[in-house]
C-alpha cells in the first residue's frame, strides 16, 4: 500500500478503521435456486407486477456500477453508490470526523448539507465565505487552504460549479489544495452541475492525489432526481470503509434498474442533447435578466441556474409565484440578502420567467 493511501486511511476515524460493519444476506458470496437466508417473503406484493420487490437488493448493483463507471472514466472500485450525494456526504463526515475535534469546512454561501451533517455528527465547522468581485461569487482558495491548516479540517468541500454562487474551480486550484492538505484532509470535490460546465472531471485528478474524492449525481444533468442515485469516486481502499459504514441496502432494485437504462447510449445521447439546451438556455437568459426592471446584478454560471441580485427580491419571488413560476429564495443565505435562484428551464418555462419580470415595474 502507497504512503498516499496509508494517509488517507489514517484520516479515518480511529475506532472506524478496522471496523466491519454489518454484513448483509445479501453480502454473503452464496448462489442458489430457493433463498431461504433473509427472512423475505416467498411471494411476491399483489401490487408487484415484476416480483423483484420481495428481495432485498444488491447492496452495490454491479451493472449500476460499472455503468456509472463506464460512464466517469473510473474503476468500479473507485465508486461507492447510494442514496443521492446526501448520503455520501453524511458517511464522509461520519466515517472522517470525530465529534467536537476534526473540522468540516465549507465555503458559503453553499449547499446546505455539509453543514448540516457535520452539526449533527458535531464535527465544527469552519467558514471560509465566498469572495463577491468581478468575476462573481468565488472561493478564496488561499483562505481555504490557510483555514484548513490552523483549524483542524478533516473534511474540505469544494463545490464546484457552486451552488447557489454558480462559480467554478479550475483543475489546476482543486490541485492545489488537495497537495495543501495532504495528510491532514480529504478535499471533497462536489460536481453535481459538473455536466453543465464543460471541463474535464476532478476525478482525473484521483490517480495522483489519493486525499481527493469526487461526488457525482443523476440527479440534474440525468434528470433522475427521484431516483437517488449518487456516486462518491475516490480511492477504492477509502470506498471500502466506507461501504463497511453504510445501510445495508442503498440502492433499492427499481432505482438501480431505471438508472442503468438511463446509462445507455440512447438515453446518454438525449441527456447531452438536453445540457447542450440548458446551456444555450443558461446563456440566453444571463443576456436578457440585467435589463430587466429590479434586475441589479446576475452572476455568470457553470451549473443549470442563475443567481439574480434584486432591489426587491420578495416583489419578484411574488410575482413570479403568481405566475405559476416557483424560483428559491436565497435571502437567507449568507451576502445574499437581495437574491433569488431561477434554475434554467425549457424555453417555454424560460420564456415565462422573463415575461413575468419584464412585467414588474422597478421598485423604487
Amino acid at each position: 500500500m502507497s504512503a498516499a493511501i496509508d494517509d488517507v486511511l489514517a484520516l479515518v476515524r480511529p475506532d472506524l478503521q478496522a471496523f466491519a460493519g454489518y454484513s448483509s444476506a445479501r453480502s454473503a458470496a452464496v448462489q442458489g435456486e430457493i433463498w431461504l437466508n433473509a427472512n423475505e417473503s416467498a411471494w411476491a406484493n399483489p401490487a408487484d407486477a415484476t416480483g423483484s420487490s420481495r428481495r432485498y437488493p444488491e447492496p452495490q448493483p454491479l451493472a449500476l456500477r460499472e455503468g456509472l463507471a463506464a460512464l466517469y472514466g473510473v474503476q468500479p472500485q473507485q465508486l461507492l453508490v447510494g442514496r443521492g450525494s446526501d448520503e455520501a456526504i453524511d458517511l464522509l463526515v461520519r466515517a472522517l470526523c470525530v465529534p467536537g475535534r476534526d473540522g468540516v469546512l465549507v465555503t458559503p454561501p453553499v449547499f446546505g448539507m455539509y453543514a448540516v451533517c457535520a452539526r449533527l455528527q458535531g464535527a465544527p465547522l469552519i467558514e471560509v465565505p465566498l469572495v463577491d468581485g468581478e468575476d462573481g461569487l468565488r472561493a478564496d482558495l488561499d483562505a481555504v487552504i490557510e483555514a484548513a491548516t490552523a483549524r483542524n479540517a478533516k473534511l474540505v468541500f469544494l463545490c464546484a460549479p457552486s451552488n447557489p454562487a454558480g462559480s467554478d474551480i479550475g483543475l489546476d486550484e482543486v490541485e492545489r489544495v488537495a497537495t495543501a492538505l495532504r495528510g491532514q484532509a480529504l478535499v471533497v470535490v462536489d460536481e453535481a452541475y459538473v455536466e453543465y460546465a464543460q471541463r474535464p472531471s476532478a476525478t482525473t485528478l484521483l490517480a495522483a492525489h489519493a486525499n481527493l474524492a469526487v461526488l457525482r449525481t443523476l440527479s440534474k444533468a440525468h434528470a433522475l432526481a427521484a431516483a437517488r442515485i449518487g456516486t462518491l469516486i475516490a480511492a477504492p481502499e477509502l470506498i471500502a470503509v466506507l461501504r463497511r459504514c453504510q445501510a445495508p441496502y442503498p440502492v433499492p432494485t427499481p432505482c438501480a434498474e431505471l438508472a442503468v437504462q438511463a446509462l445507455q447510449p440512447a438515453a446518454l445521447s438525449r441527456t447531452t442533447e438536453r445540457v447542450a439546451t440548458v446551456i444555450a438556455e443558461r446563456e440566453r437568459l444571463l443576456a436578457a435578466l440585467p435589463g430587466l426592471p429590479g434586475v441589479r446584478h446576475v452572476y455568470r454560471s457553470a451549473g443549470n441556474y442563475l443567481l439574480v441580485r434584486l432591489v426587491d427580491a420578495q416583489s419578484a419571488f411574488d410575482a413570479l409565484l403568481a405566475a405559476g413560476v416557483v424560483v428559491r429564495d436565497q435571502r437567507a443565505a449568507p451576502q445574499l440578502g437581495d437574491a433569488l435562484r431561477i434554475s434554467i428551464g425549457s424555453p417555454q418555462e424560460n420564456d415565462r420567467v422573463l415575461a413575468v419580470l419584464s412585467a414588474r415595474r422597478a421598485a423604487a
